[in-house]
């Protein structure tokens, strides 16, 4: 029996496939998507609008606000209040 479930357990693990990566770097606030003909990516290392533009001046690419940009979540005391109609 526990011959059956180390084998399945195995064969779960192995049939699970390779993990995607993050595609935004929670590091930075703003990042950088780069349009190109074999794949889109992005690069997340830009601290401001501005210098994002620059870099992407010429390119296909535009900038985008990082979404999961680590200082953008709500302070641990916030509360939302609901609309009373």
């Amino acid at each position: 029996m526990r011959i059956l479930a180390l084998a399945i357990l195995a064969i779960g693990t192995v049939s699970t496939g390779p993990a995607a990566a993050q595609t935004y770097d929670p590091a930075y606030p703003v990042c950088l998507h780069v349009y190109t003909r074999g794949a889109n990516y992005y690069e997340c290392r830009y601290t401001s609008l501005p210098q994002c533009s620059a870099s992407a001046s010429g390119r296909a690419a535009q900038c985008v606000i990082n979404p999961y940009f680590a200082s953008a979540r709500e302070p641990a005391g916030y509360r939302r209040h609901r609309r009373v109609y």
